[in-house]
């Protein structure tokens, strides 16, 4: 495992951190969408208080690392190296709390079948390999969303749920599909949720224990975390090279072994 000084170097080498490829423009956009109510960018979460842009934009320097600056609104941004290592790591314990106990029910499902799926895939088997009992409800189900007009259905890749579209997998945003796996486990929720995207949203939503990635344009799951329903979110880039992230991932491994 690197170290943590190593790990920081990496990330912003990378750009999974430091000087990110999302763009200020599309930050800000984003946060604006958010605090107007635009229930695309909510992934699925519901809010207990008003969020205002600049409540947002400050939520979001504290917690990601994006310019703090109202006033900086074209160009770079950022994601803090820092924040995204605090993070890992509290991910990592929060995963190993659940894996300590009794045959513990987990369920994993990403957006990103191009990038965050390479760190999905470790740690999934890291469960299984550790007593955990990896959920795979839904598996089939077919719906029509408004952003896309066809048929998307719900298909799992060692046991990680994500959309498949005509035969591939595809990136989503979507919170309906997880909303449907968690109503076929009739209310018995899972002990853990490891997601992204809408997925992660609609189960710390629904009341599930849900630890999350998220890149720094999804202020939704910042907000979410901010008010209790997800656990831990880490900032970081959320679709980088895949290799990018096995410096990332070995770090989780390395960290949730060593706490059983």
């Amino acid at each position: 495992m690197l170290s943590r000084d190593q790990l920081r170097e990496h990330l912003v080498r990378s750009r999974i951190a430091g000087d990110v490829a999302t763009s200020r423009e599309n930050n800000l956009d984003h946060f604006s969408s958010l605090a107007n109510g635009d229930g695309y960018y909510r992934l699925g979460l519901s809010f207990d208080q008003p969020w205002s842009y600049r409540d947002i934009l400050a939520l979001m320097a504290k917690s990601a690392g994006v310019v703090a600056d109202p006033g900086h609104r074209w160009g770079q941004d950022t994601i803090d190296p820092e924040l995204t290592i605090d993070a890992l790591d509290a991910m990592a314990g929060r995963i190993a709390a659940v894996l300590a106990r009794p045959n513990p029910r987990i369920l994993f499902a990403t957006g990103h079948p191009t990038g965050l799926l390479a760190v999905h895939l470790p740690l999934a088997r890291l469960c299984a390999e550790r007593g955990a009992r990896l959920l795979t409800p839904g598996e089939g189900w077919t719906y029509t969303g408004s952003s896309f007009g066809r048929p998307r259905r719900i298909r799992y890749l060692q046991d990680i749920a994500m959309l498949d579209d005509r035969g591939g997998f595809v990136h989503t945003h979507d919170a309906a599909p997880m909303r449907h796996m968690l109503g076929e486990l009739g209310g018995d929720l899972p002990d853990l949720v490891i997601a992204d995207h809408g997925w992660a949203g609609a189960a710390g939503e629904a009341g599930a224990q849900t630890v999350a990635f998220a890149d720094c344009n999804d202020p939704g799951l910042f907000v979410g975390e901010a008010e209790g329903k997800i656990g831990v979110v880490v900032p970081l880039d959320d679709n980088v090279l895949p290799r990018y992230y096995a410096p990332l991932t070995e770090r989780l491994v390395t960290l949730v072994t060593r706490a059983l």
